[in-house]
Protein backbone atom coordinates (compact mmCIF):
# COMPACT_ATOMS: atom_id res chain seq x y z
CA UNK A 1 0.00 0.00 0.00
CA UNK A 2 1.12 3.79 -0.92
CA UNK A 3 1.77 6.03 1.85
CA UNK A 4 1.46 10.07 1.18
CA UNK A 5 3.30 11.57 3.40
CA UNK A 6 1.54 14.78 4.88
CA UNK A 7 3.28 17.52 7.16
CA UNK A 8 1.89 20.04 9.34
CA UNK A 9 2.07 23.31 10.82
CA UNK A 10 2.12 22.73 14.41
CA UNK A 11 1.44 25.79 16.08
CA UNK A 12 1.89 24.45 19.94
CA UNK A 13 4.94 25.83 21.79
CA UNK A 14 7.47 22.85 23.05
CA UNK A 15 8.24 23.22 26.47
CA UNK A 16 11.53 21.89 27.58
CA UNK A 17 10.91 18.31 29.52
CA UNK A 18 12.34 19.42 32.58
CA UNK A 19 10.20 22.44 32.65
CA UNK A 20 6.57 20.07 31.95
CA UNK A 21 4.40 19.64 35.27
CA UNK A 22 1.89 16.86 34.05
CA UNK A 23 -1.78 17.82 34.94
CA UNK A 24 -3.34 16.65 38.33
CA UNK A 25 -4.94 13.05 38.35
CA UNK A 26 -7.89 12.02 40.25
CA UNK A 27 -9.05 8.87 38.41
CA UNK A 28 -7.62 5.75 39.97
CA UNK A 29 -5.57 2.93 39.20
CA UNK A 30 -8.32 0.05 38.18
CA UNK A 31 -7.02 -3.71 38.55
CA UNK A 32 -7.99 -6.03 35.42
CA UNK A 33 -5.50 -9.01 36.76
CA UNK A 34 -3.81 -10.11 39.46
CA UNK A 35 -2.03 -13.36 40.22
CA UNK A 36 1.71 -13.75 42.67
CA UNK A 37 3.65 -12.70 39.48
CA UNK A 38 1.87 -10.53 37.45
CA UNK A 39 -0.50 -7.36 38.00
CA UNK A 40 -2.57 -6.03 34.96
CA UNK A 41 -3.96 -2.63 35.05
CA UNK A 42 -6.19 0.14 33.36
CA UNK A 43 -3.85 3.25 33.10
CA UNK A 44 -6.29 6.26 33.21
CA UNK A 45 -5.40 9.20 30.39
CA UNK A 46 -3.15 11.97 32.29
CA UNK A 47 -1.60 9.84 35.04
CA UNK A 48 2.46 9.25 34.06
CA UNK A 49 3.52 5.79 33.39
CA UNK A 50 6.76 6.44 35.61
CA UNK A 51 7.79 9.88 37.57
CA UNK A 52 9.80 11.75 36.32
CA UNK A 53 12.71 14.29 37.14
CA UNK A 54 10.84 17.64 37.76
CA UNK A 55 9.36 16.32 41.70
CA UNK A 56 6.32 17.89 40.85
CA UNK A 57 6.07 14.78 38.57
CA UNK A 58 5.70 12.56 40.83
CA UNK A 59 2.52 10.92 40.86
CA UNK A 60 2.58 7.85 38.11
CA UNK A 61 1.46 4.61 37.99
CA UNK A 62 4.95 3.15 39.58
CA UNK A 63 4.64 5.62 42.14
CA UNK A 64 1.07 4.51 43.16
CA UNK A 65 1.32 0.86 43.20
CA UNK A 66 4.68 0.69 44.53
CA UNK A 67 3.31 1.48 47.72
CA UNK A 68 1.30 -1.62 47.96
CA UNK A 69 3.90 -3.48 45.96
CA UNK A 70 7.29 -2.49 47.11
CA UNK A 71 8.76 -4.89 44.35
CA UNK A 72 6.75 -4.01 40.87
CA UNK A 73 8.31 -3.76 37.60
CA UNK A 74 7.15 -1.61 34.83
CA UNK A 75 7.34 -4.15 31.54
CA UNK A 76 6.37 -1.51 29.26
CA UNK A 77 4.44 2.09 29.40
CA UNK A 78 2.28 4.30 27.92
CA UNK A 79 2.64 8.22 27.32
CA UNK A 80 0.80 10.39 29.23
CA UNK A 81 -2.14 10.75 27.01
CA UNK A 82 -2.64 7.32 26.57
CA UNK A 83 -5.14 4.98 28.89
CA UNK A 84 -5.40 1.18 28.70
CA UNK A 85 -4.13 -1.80 29.65
CA UNK A 86 -0.60 -2.34 31.09
CA UNK A 87 1.22 -5.38 32.30
CA UNK A 88 3.07 -5.22 35.27
CA UNK A 89 5.76 -7.91 37.33
CA UNK A 90 6.23 -8.44 40.50
CA UNK A 91 8.87 -9.20 40.90
CA UNK A 92 12.78 -9.47 38.88
CA UNK A 93 12.29 -12.56 37.33
CA UNK A 94 9.24 -12.26 35.98
CA UNK A 95 10.14 -8.94 34.58
CA UNK A 96 12.97 -10.38 32.48
CA UNK A 97 10.87 -13.17 30.85
CA UNK A 98 8.55 -10.32 29.40
CA UNK A 99 11.54 -8.05 28.88
CA UNK A 100 12.26 -11.02 26.28
CA UNK A 101 9.24 -11.85 24.68
CA UNK A 102 8.67 -8.15 23.97
CA UNK A 103 12.29 -8.11 22.04
CA UNK A 104 11.26 -10.77 20.31
CA UNK A 105 7.86 -9.49 19.48
CA UNK A 106 6.07 -12.21 20.74
CA UNK A 107 3.70 -10.02 22.69
CA UNK A 108 0.72 -8.30 20.54
CA UNK A 109 -0.51 -5.14 21.57
CA UNK A 110 -3.74 -3.42 20.27
CA UNK A 111 -4.61 0.19 20.44
CA UNK A 112 -8.37 1.79 19.97
CA UNK A 113 -8.04 5.57 18.30
CA UNK A 114 -10.08 8.09 16.45
CA UNK A 115 -8.28 9.77 13.78
CA UNK A 116 -9.18 13.42 11.77
CA UNK A 117 -10.83 12.90 8.58
CA UNK A 118 -11.51 9.52 6.44
CA UNK A 119 -9.04 7.40 6.51
CA UNK A 120 -9.87 5.65 2.49
CA UNK A 121 -8.21 2.18 2.85
CA UNK A 122 -9.74 -0.26 4.86
CA UNK A 123 -6.47 -1.76 6.45
CA UNK A 124 -2.89 -1.11 5.95
CA UNK A 125 0.70 -1.19 6.89
CA UNK A 126 2.29 2.15 7.95
CA UNK A 127 6.25 1.68 7.47
CA UNK A 128 8.14 4.53 8.00
CA UNK A 129 11.46 4.48 10.09
CA UNK A 130 11.17 7.22 13.62
CA UNK A 131 13.95 9.44 14.61
CA UNK A 132 14.45 11.94 17.27
CA UNK A 133 14.08 15.52 16.16
CA UNK A 134 16.67 17.50 18.28
CA UNK A 135 14.88 20.49 17.39
CA UNK A 136 11.85 20.00 18.47
CA UNK A 137 12.60 17.58 21.42
CA UNK A 138 10.25 15.58 22.78
CA UNK A 139 8.58 15.32 19.48
CA UNK A 140 10.24 12.60 17.35
CA UNK A 141 9.95 12.60 13.20
CA UNK A 142 10.05 10.48 9.86
CA UNK A 143 13.42 10.49 8.83
CA UNK A 144 14.51 7.81 6.03
CA UNK A 145 17.98 8.29 6.88
CA UNK A 146 18.88 7.66 10.01
CA UNK A 147 15.19 6.31 11.75
CA UNK A 148 14.83 2.94 13.24
CA UNK A 149 12.38 0.84 11.99
CA UNK A 150 8.97 1.54 12.86
CA UNK A 151 5.24 -0.42 11.26
CA UNK A 152 1.93 -0.04 12.57
CA UNK A 153 -1.12 -2.27 11.00
CA UNK A 154 -4.30 -0.53 11.24
CA UNK A 155 -7.63 -1.20 10.31
CA UNK A 156 -10.77 0.78 10.24
CA UNK A 157 -13.89 -0.24 12.25
CA UNK A 158 -15.81 2.52 11.85
CA UNK A 159 -15.77 6.01 9.94
CA UNK A 160 -18.30 9.06 11.65
CA UNK A 161 -19.73 12.15 10.36
CA UNK A 162 -20.52 15.79 11.46
CA UNK A 163 -17.32 16.29 11.99
CA UNK A 164 -15.48 13.30 9.62
CA UNK A 165 -13.53 11.46 12.07
CA UNK A 166 -12.23 7.58 11.70
CA UNK A 167 -11.93 5.19 14.28
CA UNK A 168 -9.29 2.41 13.66
CA UNK A 169 -7.51 -0.23 15.69
CA UNK A 170 -3.64 -0.41 15.36
CA UNK A 171 -1.47 -3.36 15.93
CA UNK A 172 2.20 -1.96 16.22
CA UNK A 173 4.58 -4.10 14.99
CA UNK A 174 7.66 -2.01 16.68
CA UNK A 175 7.44 -0.35 19.72
CA UNK A 176 9.19 2.98 18.87
CA UNK A 177 7.93 6.40 20.73
CA UNK A 178 5.27 8.08 20.05
CA UNK A 179 5.08 5.73 17.12
CA UNK A 180 1.08 5.17 16.94
CA UNK A 181 0.73 9.34 16.75
CA UNK A 182 3.34 10.30 14.41
CA UNK A 183 2.43 7.35 12.32
CA UNK A 184 -1.00 8.97 12.06
CA UNK A 185 0.48 12.14 11.93
CA UNK A 186 2.37 11.15 8.81
CA UNK A 187 -0.76 9.50 6.65
CA UNK A 188 -2.63 12.71 7.19
CA UNK A 189 -4.73 11.70 9.56
CA UNK A 190 -3.46 12.61 13.02
CA UNK A 191 -4.77 11.59 16.46
CA UNK A 192 -7.37 13.70 17.87
CA UNK A 193 -6.36 15.91 21.07
CA UNK A 194 -2.63 15.28 20.34
CA UNK A 195 -0.55 18.02 21.79
CA UNK A 196 2.80 16.98 20.46
CA UNK A 197 1.79 15.57 16.22
CA UNK A 198 -1.24 17.21 15.78
CA UNK A 199 -2.79 20.75 14.51
CA UNK A 200 -3.84 23.21 17.18
CA UNK A 201 -7.93 22.31 15.43
CA UNK A 202 -7.32 18.52 15.85
CA UNK A 203 -6.37 18.80 19.38
CA UNK A 204 -9.46 20.90 20.52
CA UNK A 205 -11.59 17.98 18.73
CA UNK A 206 -11.20 16.32 21.72
CA UNK A 207 -11.11 16.71 25.87
CA UNK A 208 -7.97 14.06 25.34
CA UNK A 209 -5.43 11.86 23.25
CA UNK A 210 -8.11 9.64 21.77
CA UNK A 211 -5.53 6.35 22.17
CA UNK A 212 -6.54 3.66 24.15
CA UNK A 213 -4.43 0.43 24.46
CA UNK A 214 -7.32 -2.36 24.07
CA UNK A 215 -5.74 -5.34 25.02
CA UNK A 216 -2.34 -7.58 25.26
CA UNK A 217 -1.29 -10.93 23.89
CA UNK A 218 1.64 -12.73 26.18
CA UNK A 219 3.24 -15.22 27.13
CA UNK A 220 2.56 -16.15 31.20
CA UNK A 221 6.18 -15.98 32.60
CA UNK A 222 5.01 -18.82 34.72
CA UNK A 223 2.61 -21.29 33.35
CA UNK A 224 3.72 -20.40 29.78
CA UNK A 225 -0.03 -19.97 28.96
CA UNK A 226 -1.05 -18.00 26.24
CA UNK A 227 -3.43 -15.25 27.84
CA UNK A 228 -5.48 -12.02 26.37
CA UNK A 229 -6.26 -9.37 29.11
CA UNK A 230 -8.17 -6.48 27.75
CA UNK A 231 -9.70 -3.03 28.81
CA UNK A 232 -12.73 -2.11 27.69
CA UNK A 233 -12.22 1.47 25.55
CA UNK A 234 -13.78 4.38 27.02
CA UNK A 235 -15.01 6.60 24.09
Amino acid sequence: MFIRIYWYEISLTTIPIDNFVAPLCLEKIEILFEDEYLLAINKPSGLLSLSGKNPLNKDSVHYRLVQQYPDIRLTHRLDLGTSGIMLLAKNKVMNANLTKQFQARTIIKRYVSILAGEVVDSEGLIDLPIAKDPLLFPRLKICHQDGKTAQSHFEVTERLKDPVRTRVIFTPLTGRTHQLRIHSQAIGHPILGCDLYGTALTQKMAPRLLLHALDIVFDHPRSQKRMTLTSPCPF
